[in-house]
């Protein structure tokens, strides 16, 4: 699945119960930026830059696609320096509980 097949699939991907009152910006940095808006218990994807995100994921794209298929533990990726967070590191490590691409329509 490549980075661009992701980011379609992100907004299917939404876990209602994860996503139960968030509401947040998560700026997604690689390649081709793009930022998701959590809100409502759904998600909407843009591409471009969001003016005031919650978090700043930036991270190169192969490795980005791992993270948010799960073959990439966030927490590995963050030790080892494969991603840099900006803002709310505490809500970045929620965002598994809020999508899981690999039930994704």
């Amino acid at each position: 699945m490549t980075l661009d097949e992701i980011f379609e699939k992100m907004p299917s991907a939404v876990d209602p119960d994860g996503a139960a009152g968030v509401d947040a910006v998560v700026q997604f940095n690689a390649s081709t930026p793009r930022y998701v808006t959590i809100a409502d218990g759904a998600a909407t994807v843009t591409d471009g830059t969001a003016s005031d995100p919650t978090v700043t994921i930036t991270m190169a794209d192969d490795d980005m696609r791992d993270l948010l298929t799960g073959e990439l533990d966030g927490m590995t990726a963050f030790m080892t320096g494969k991603v840099q967070l900006e803002g709310d590191m505490m809500f970045a490590q929620r965002l598994g509980s809020i999508f899981d691409i690999n039930r994704a329509a």
